[in-house]
């Protein structure tokens, strides 16, 4: 199966050698190539230049970019998509004035998703599940991290991620588990956390690493949810099991799990809507991703991840969606790269290479995906005739794209 896109208008997130992530000042730079070709072969990206460059060849499918745009998918790092139900009546209680934890004191939040998905079959959750997988697909999302966390017991996290490995084999899009059982803590185990802790640990991750069941483990690292000791003993069994470290942090507070991200080389570090001096200080010079959920912030009305200071300071960052259903039921990476420029000042440049480039790394598929570059998976975006790659953000409202193409194949 051969593709020739032609005459495209602006080729985008052109990188000659696969590299792991961009930061700092790096972020503002997005190398692309004007008046473009692009050719796919067998699933991949076989070659690009100018169009002045093109060879002439026997492909299967030709297609005309005159004034459209050629990227790579979206890599969006950190979702909750494998969930029951959804949780409008806490929505509408938001909007009357009750917070995140007020709603959770009263049985909502993370037990109400967990008790909805303990009583649905694997079937039934994989029905629900893979509706949100389109859509995220047709939205330009070619890669995706979805997590446990809503099933809470030895059944339920298991039901998730074997819901979310029928996903892995079904559809072209590129997809990473973690293992989140520390997301909340049970009513059942709600004067005994410890005891709950070695269950995940002894009972839970042996049957995930022998059924392969997930790359990752996450922890909720947050005042009211898991302390930073209760991380660094996941972060420490999980690693024992083969599970690379990512964690929920700063979301409401700073108390220490940054840090201990970083001791334990975690490969991503998500939410970071409370950053302090030494948070900043800790990711410098790290290999840790700081992962920005702006459309988290967004539904909760809460602060937006300090971006612009973050990036001044040197830092890299990711954009990700957060898709779930109690703080943000959206898998729009669209959505999110407008909202990292409106509301976190990111520039059109910087909010594409965090949600590429470094959206990609933040799964480990940096390799594979996230840029133009030969041999890469032909995950790519073909936009509507538009004026420039600002127009996504510009117009947040719209959908600029026209057609998704998975591995070489359109969807």
């Amino acid at each position: 199966m051969s593709i020739l896109f032609k005459n495209i208008k602006e080729l985008v997130q052109v990188r000659d050698k696969a590299i792991a992530f961009v930061s700092g000042a790096d972020m503002k730079v997005l190398p692309s190539i004007k008046n473009a070709f692009l050719l796919v072969e067998n699933g991949l990206i076989s070659d690009f230049g100018t169009m002045v460059e093109c060879p002439k060849l026997n492909v299967k499918t030709t297609i005309d970019a005159t004034g459209k745009i050629v990227m790579p998918t979206w890599c969006d790092s950190h979702t909750h998509i494998v969930y029951a139900g959804n949780r409008e009546g806490e929505f509408v209680d938001r909007i009357k004035g009750l917070s995140y934890e007020e709603i959770a004191n009263k049985g909502g939040g993370i037990l109400n998703s967990a008790k909805k998905l303990q009583a649905l079959s694997e079937d039934e959750l994989y029905a629900q599940s893979k509706i949100r997988l389109e859509e995220i697909m047709q939205l330009g999302t070619g890669a995706v991290e979805i997590k446990s966390g809503y099933g809470l017991t030895l059944e339920a996290e298991l039901k998730m991620l074997r819901v979310i490995k029928r996903l892995k084999k079904d559809y072209p899009i590129a997809i990473k588990a973690t293992f989140l059982g520390a997301h909340a803590v049970p009513a059942d185990f709600k004067d005994n956390k410890q005891e709950y802790l070695e269950m995940l640990v002894n009972e839970i991750m042996p049957k995930i690493a022998e059924e392969q069941l997930a790359e990752f483990v996450d922890v909720f690292c947050e005042t009211g949810y898991f302390s930073v000791d209760d991380t660094e003993f996941i972060l420490k069994a999980g690693k024992k099991h083969g599970l690379i470290p990512k964690i929920h942090v700063n979301q409401f507070n700073s108390i220490g799990g940054v840090q201990v991200g970083v001791k334990h080389n975690a490969l991503s570090v998500d939410h970071l809507e409370v950053m302090n001096d030494n948070d900043i200080k800790a990711l410098k010079n790290t290999q840790t991703m700081p992962v920005a959920l702006p459309s988290c912030s967004y539904f909760l009305s809460i602060p937006y991840t300090p971006a612009r200071k973050m990036i001044d300071n040197g830092l890299p960052l990711a954009l990700a969606t957060d898709y779930n259903p109690g703080s943000t039921p959206s898998g729009n990476m669209n959505f999110v790269v407008a909202t990292a420029c409106i509301k976190m000042r990111m520039t059109p440049e910087e909010a594409i290479n965090a949600a590429t480039l470094n959206g990609a790394y933040a799964m480990s598929f940096e390799q594979q995906v996230g840029s133009i570059t030969k041999g890469k998976l032909a995950n790519l975006i073909l936009t509507k005739p538009i004026e420039s790659i600002a127009s996504i953000p510009y117009n947040f409202g719209s959908n600029k794209i026209e057609k998704v193409f998975l591995k070489g194949e359109e969807l």
